[in-house]
């Protein structure tokens, strides 16, 4: 028996219906109106109707009042709009994309209803992000005209659309599409059926792990969202981002996640049930991690967690001289940060050669700051007078705070600080800048475990605003004091969070890039589509695997071995593709190929 997709030819997309005139449903009108189509907005509610008529209005003001729409254009959009509170009104459609709330129910009764409305050659498609496009084909009585088409909020602004196939989907249905998505301006990847899709696949296990973390008392919901603002470059924090798009929707999204993949990662944070059943859904409700000035509202207001103004009640101990331990790129950048901020620094390195090419390094980079415009030339010589290169550690006699920047291994860091132990003057802050290794293991190396922190620098340090503050259970209060305040003094932004693997950034970060690892190897989806899915649908600076290369795939698989080892999670343990790529010399860009393959300086 023909299907209806096989009939006859499908005719262009000209008239496209929108089912669910909410938030994404009024933003999917706007971009099919402003992209030329006749669009049928349907939402069983007349003030959503209405609503979205308004807002389309507000939206195409602005542009004509920024010159981006004349006033005739506008009108034209506008005309090519029409609401109804009837499934009726789709009759005619080629199109139709239901963005009602994420429930079976819901979304199977309004595709059986069209099934009885539409024309046979009309597409149906879901803009489900969390439930099986499969199953809701199932439902239909045409399955092969049934797929997905996952805009990305705010619809207006996000470029991606994922365009999903289930295994009853005709190829000239998801070709129609695709060619829409195109025509709209927008950038569609084509992705397999399975809850989370690429983007928000990814996504949502990294928003579960913050919401863990904050619920834990690891880190303040503040320095989790700052940690991922600075140290990875992102658009938003995890728990802001939550509040965003919703608690309850992404406890939603989670738990389909999870009835699929039964990874630990992916089973819903208890405090999202909590915060979905007691109705802070975040900023729709004008409550959720955050508190909001009204529901709705992107304005945050104080409440009861949010922290005092004026930091730290206990002084910090006076520091005016730095001991920068470490001849590497991190230990020169993190010199040139303090002598910027005017300390004294002694940058001591295994020789005195090494400590000299590190000072040469950052006199290299200071020269660029001035070509730059962004330093004087008086500037960058009082900086590097600042700086004395050694290659004995006794030099740290006077310091006030050493911090060591050597090898990530925990033997060469111990016998550092036993050193530093012996040298240094009672009272100094000795820290450290581990990204993995345990602070407590480098303090117990001292006969002063007090003394010691964690300050975790980002790469390239001049440059990262970011200090993770790691305190021990037996680091000292006025330590932690002295740290934050330094951390002022330089103009980086310091967040507090305990001595466990990963810290807070690379504790969310690592697992991240080990799933999208593990999608390529199930061969899910391409190297190329995660990356612009990330870039494109969650606003990633790199993809993870551009950043996989960068940072160096060794690096990265000791960092997943350490937090696998840590926190004994099988969803955890590194991907089997990463150990391979390691195990063949395949480093990244420092060897010239990592997952992709980098032209040899």
């Amino acid at each position: 028996m023909a299907t209806p997709l096989s009939d006859s030819p499908l005719s262009p997309l000209k008239t496209i219906a929108v089912v669910g005139l909410g938030t994404m449903g009024a933003g999917i009108t706007e971009v099919l109106a402003r992209a030329g189509r006749e669009v049928v907005g349907i939402d069983i509610s007349e003030a959503a109707a209405a609503q979205c008529v308004a807002a389309l209005e507000a939206s195409t003001a602005r542009a004509v009042a920024r010159d981006r729409l004349t006033e005739q254009e506008r009108a034209d959009v506008l005309a090519r709009v029409r609401t109804a509170t009837d499934l009726t009104a789709a009759a005619d459609a080629d199109l139709i994309i239901e963005v009602v709330p994420e429930s079976y129910e819901i979304k199977q009764q309004i595709l059986r209803e069209l099934d009885g409305i539409v024309r046979p050659t009309a597409i149906l498609a879901t803009g489900t992000n969390a439930l099986s496009v499969t199953r809701l084909a199932a439902d239909s009585a045409h399955p092969e005209r049934v797929l997905g088409l996952h805009f990305f909020n705010p619809a207006q602004a996000m470029k991606l659309i994922e365009v999903v196939s289930s295994v009853l989907t005709a190829p000239q249905a998801v070709a129609a599409v695709t060619d829409l998505a195109l025509e709209l301006g927008k950038e569609p990847v084509a992705v397999g059926d399975r809850p989370g899709f690429v983007a928000d696949g990814l996504l949502f296990g990294y928003l579960n792990q913050a919401a863990a973390m904050y619920e834990a008392r690891y880190a303040s919901r503040e320095d989790i969202d700052a940690a991922m603002r600075l140290g990875c470059g992102l658009p938003m924090g995890p728990l802001a981002l939550l509040d965003l798009i919703g608690v309850d929707t992404a406890r939603t999204v989670l738990e389909a996640m999870y009835a699929e993949s039964r990874d630990r990662l992916h089973a819903p944070a208890p405090i999202l049930k909590q915060l979905s059943e007691a109705g802070l859904t975040g900023r729709k409700a004008g409550r959720g991690f955050y508190t909001y000035e009204a529901a709705g509202s992107a304005t945050v207001v104080p409440d009861a967690l949010t922290p005092p103004k004026g930091g730290a009640l206990t002084g910090g101990r006076p520091v005016r001289s730095v001991g920068v331990a470490g001849s590497g790129t991190m230990a020169s950048g993190i010199a040139e940060v303090f002598a910027k901020a005017g300390y004294e620094v002694v940058l001591a390195a295994r020789s005195a050669e090494k400590a000299q090419a590190a000072k040469a390094r950052i006199g290299t980079s200071l020269s660029r700051s001035v070509d730059k415009g962004r330093l004087t030339a008086e500037a960058a010589a009082r900086t590097l007078d600042l700086i004395t290169a050694t290659g004995s550690y006794d030099d740290f006699a006077d310091v006030d705070l050493a911090v060591e920047a050597v090898a990530e291994d925990l033997a060469v860091k111990q016998q550092l600080f036993a050193t530093l132990d012996k040298v240094c003057k009672p009272g100094a802050v000795l820290a450290t800048t581990t990204s993995s290794l345990p602070v407590v293991a480098c303090a117990r190396a001292t006969s002063r475990p007090q003394d010691v922190i964690g300050m975790h620098f980002f790469n390239p340090a001049p440059a990262m605003k970011l200090v993770e503050v790691v305190r021990t259970v037996l680091t000292a209060e006025d330590v932690h004091a002295t740290v934050r305040e330094v951390c002022g003094r330089i103009k980086k932004h310091a967040v507090d969070c305990g001595d466990r693997a990963g810290f807070i950034v690379n504790a969310l970060l690592f697992p991240y890039l080990n799933n999208a690892i593990k999608m390529v190897q199930e061969h899910y989806a391409t190297l190329d589509d995660i990356d612009a899915a990330m870039k494109l649908g969650g606003g990633y600076p790199m993809g993870p695997f551009e950043l996989l290369d960068v940072v160096g795939l060794d690096v990265s698989l000791a960092i997943e071995k350490v937090l696998h080892r840590e926190f004994r999670d099988p969803g955890l343990a590194p991907a089997p593709l990463l150990e391979h790529l390691v195990a063949a010399g395949c480093l990244g860009r420092k060897t010239g190929r990592g997952f992709r393959e980098y032209a040899r300086r």
